[in-house]
């Protein structure tokens, strides 16, 4: 089995990681959180040999899902997300796109609960459910391959704001040493805005650790 490819594209008013996740031998790849960009996705990994196989959610704020919808429909994959951010993809006061004059919502094919494994194309996760910067906030840890999809639960030298509907700081931060502390140091962490970081950095300089 070949190396997990992580792919990302910033996209959006607030420069979203999104990132597509594919093994070179198939080139079948899990998309997540797909910013306002449903058509241009689809279109810049088909141009480059991918397909989309899932659709996955870190969590429902307006900048993460307003290209959901689209590239659903056009790719035919399934969308996933935490069983606990129901209230949030599926409102729109709670996913803030009430905030910016374009209510959208999304529901969900699958909802999926915390400790859940999940097998496409060949990539094996497990859903950490991470509340905090929202109530359903989740991360996607690909164990065998030392990868984790944090969302705007952890961010490099920092965490995601938790001042919105539905999030808390103090569960925030009790997710990260509950869900997230106990990870091997060597795992890489992808998130939600700003650069790749890694456990071992963000337990030895992150304020927010504990």
């Amino acid at each position: 089995m070949s190396e997990l490819k992580v792919g990302r594209l910033v996209l959006g008013m607030v420069s979203t990681n999104c990132y597509f996740i594919y093994r070179a031998e198939d080139k079948k790849a899990i998309v997540i959180d797909p910013a306002d960009s449903g058509e241009y996705l689809y279109q810049k990994l088909k141009d480059n040999g991918i397909c989309v196989a899932a659709i996955f959610l870190t969590h429902g704020h307006f900048d993460h899902i307003l290209g959901c919808n689209e590239l659903r429909k056009l790719s035919g994959a399934r969308v996933y997300a935490c069983d606990a951010e129901k209230d949030v993809c599926e409102d729109t006061h709670n996913n803030c796109t009430d905030q910016i004059g374009r209510l959208y919502t999304v529901v969900a094919d699958e909802y999926i609960k915390d400790g859940e494994e999940l097998d496409v194309a060949g990539m094996k996760c497990r859903l950490l459910h991470t509340p905090g910067h929202t109530k359903g906030s989740c991360c996607y840890y690909f164990e065998e391959d030392g990868v984790l999809i944090s969302g705007d639960t952890l961010f490099a030298g920092s965490v995601g704001r938790a001042d919105l509907p539905t999030g808390s700081e103090g569960t925030l931060i009790r997710s990260i040493q509950n869900k997230l502390s106990g990870l091997p140091g060597t795992v890489k962490v992808y998130p939600g805005h700003g650069d790749a970081t890694t456990i071992e950095y963000e337990s030895k300089y992150n304020p927010y650790w504990g």
